[in-house]
């Protein structure tokens, strides 16, 4: 029971001193997935939507199976990341991990910005154009397999949410901040397989304008994590 009651309030502990970092990262998935994550990732809702051919349209589309296996991989790979910063931090000689990784992840959305502000490029994978065909029955543990599988996909906007996920250097806190990206980017998945992509193009245009806006926030919000953790007056 003690061990249970130490496990239960470092949670509270990690929940409590991440906050900003998880709703941050709540908003980036949630304003990413409308101007990013519908041109990558809605060809493969569609998809599997199609392939289901089920009468329960909206079950089919929520795709809950797909999207716990991309939360499964999202959520595994900022605790593995985080892991081993966390061990690495409580060096004296290597503190300034954290810092690093809040930096760099910094960075990273910032990236993101610029893109949408259309200042530096960046492309889709072109492969990505003709993976439909890859999916004949994603049901059940198919599709949980599925989302595992593409989980993995390079994305730039997942790779700043990893990387701010692992600056906590806590898997308790990372796994916090990455159930917080995953469930932002699922409103607009679920409504691209409920409408298609040509109802949910109507919002697109405005979350590419907002996205820069919050991919900047994020960028500040995690300066400023910085800057407290190095202690900076």
């Amino acid at each position: 029971m003690d061990s249970i009651a130490l496990i239960a309030a470092h949670c509270q502990v990690a929940l409590r001193d991440n906050a900003p970092l998880i709703l941050a990262l709540f908003m980036a998935g949630l304003v990413g997935s409308a101007g990013h994550c519908a041109g990558m990732c809605g060809p493969f809702v569609l998809a599997q939507v199609g392939a289901r051919g089920e009468l329960n349209r909206l079950s089919g589309a929520t795709l809950l199976p797909y999207h716990l296996g991309r939360g499964t991989t999202y959520i595994a790979l900022g605790m593995l990341l985080a892991a081993p910063f966390g061990l690495l931090s409580r060096l004296p000689q290597l503190h300034w991990i954290p810092v690093a990784m809040l930096v760099a992840a910094a960075a990273l959305f910032l990236v993101q910005a610029l893109r949408g502000w259309n200042l530096i490029g960046g492309a889709t994978p072109g492969f990505l154009k003709h993976a439909g065909g890859l999916f004949a029955k994603p049901l059940g543990w198919r599709g949980y397999a599925l989302g595992v599988v593409l989980g993995f996909l390079p994305c730039g906007l997942l790779y700043a949410a990893l990387g701010a996920a692992a600056a906590t250097a806590d898997p308790v806190a990372a796994a916090a901040g990455m159930l917080g990206f995953v469930l932002g980017t699922m409103p607009m998945l679920v409504a691209i397989g409920l409408i298609g992509h040509g109802a949910a193009a109507h919002w697109r245009d405005l979350a590419r304008k907002a996205m820069p806006v919050i991919a900047t926030v994020n960028a500040v919000v995690l300066l400023a994590m910085a800057w407290r953790i190095a202690g900076i007056a």
